[in-house]
């Protein structure tokens, strides 16, 4: 049984979910109601109640339904409050219905048996035709619910869950996880996210970045989504995520971040730039590698990137021409960064 709130509590936590649902619909000129069942259930006459509406639901069938089956088998059993609770959430669309012209409740799976309860209240009161939608309840593919961590549930509000935090649950996302995810939980096109079922590697991190970004956005604007991905970047190291990976996402993806001075920067003068110089002294230069011959095996394996492009051979030449926003940017391997400013432009 969930623990008892006072009526303010209860008027609390309604304005905190019509402050966090207001993230993905709209209560504007009519859009959306967020609507009290207290408002029409504390005016019931018990009486009256049982009389109208009780004698519509079988004991037998109750009984028989799998949330009051698995209850009964517990230790702790099911109390009379909580076996009453299918017949006022039964009646909740009974009147939504009269009142609202609501043809429609959906819910978590586990919510069926109270769902078609109010569908049959519906046809035996007012002989009305209604429907009911379940979705299974979300599961990653080791079988844990989604949202469980080992400090507890993860929490749309932000005083709960920061941003941050909220962002890191996503982008941790098991790899078999990824493409569902992007399914349920961004408006991202189908068929981007189709496509990205073949990312492998750091291309499949980069979804997972995504996937992180995209899902923040949605709970917390696009600022905070900003501020986390900025703040991942900082302590766990650059994931750059290429343009032809879910291309629709809003995130970032120029790497040159000069909100980011957690990178190391390293000023060189750009009359020297213009004269070129081998990448492998660059990457030397900079402690990206132990020594010029660290730097050419670096580069040979295919590990050595400027702006996000593979070098191809040691003595590419880095010159003016890689400047981005006055900026270069070297990396070695998946996540050691350099930053190259110039000075004298």
């Amino acid at each position: 049984m969930r623990q008892m709130l006072t009526p303010r509590q209860v008027n609390e936590n309604a304005n905190g979910l019509k402050k966090q649902l207001a993230k993905f619909i709209s209560f504007e000129n009519d859009q959306a109601a967020l609507l009290n069942n207290a408002d029409w259930l504390k005016h019931l006459r018990y009486i009256s109640f049982l009389r109208d509406y009780g004698r519509h639901f079988s004991v037998n069938r109750m009984l028989a339904s799998e949330s009051c089956r698995l209850r009964l088998e517990t230790e702790t059993g099911l109390n009379f409050i909580e076996f009453n609770y299918v017949l006022l959430q039964a009646y909740d669309f009974l009147y939504l219905y009269r009142t609202e012209s609501c043809v429609m409740q959906m819910g978590g799976s586990d919510q069926w048996g109270n769902i078609v309860a109010g569908v049959e209240l519906i046809r035996r009161a007012e002989r009305g035709v209604a429907h009911g939608i379940t979705f299974p309840l979300i599961t990653t593919s080791s079988g844990d619910k989604m949202g469980k961590t080992a400090h507890g549930a993860v929490w749309l509000d932000p005083e709960l869950t920061s941003p941050y935090d909220y962002y890191q649950l996503w982008v941790n996302t098991a790899d078999e996880d990824v493409i569902r995810f992007l399914s349920f939980f961004t408006f991202l096109p189908l068929a981007e996210i189709e496509v990205a079922g073949s990312l492998k590697g750091s291309d499949l991190n980069a979804a997972k970045t995504v996937l992180a970004f995209e899902a923040t956005k949605l709970a917390h604007g696009d600022g905070a989504a900003k501020e986390a991905l900025m703040a991942s970047h900082s302590l766990f190291g650059m994931r750059t995520v290429d343009r032809h990976i879910l291309p629709s996402s809003t995130i970032p993806r120029d790497i040159s971040l000069s909100e980011l001075d957690s990178i190391p920067t390293t000023v060189i003068d750009v009359v020297r730039l213009r004269a070129g110089v081998p990448a492998f002294e660059l990457f030397d230069e900079v402690n990206l590698c132990a020594s010029r011959g660290e730097a050419r095996r670096l580069i040979q394996q295919g590990g050595a990137y400027v702006n996000d492009q593979r070098i191809q051979t040691f003595d590419s030449i880095v010159g003016h021409k890689e400047l981005n926003k006055g900026e270069i940017l070297l990396r070695a391997g998946k996540k050691r960064y350099h930053r190259i400013r110039v000075k004298n432009v």
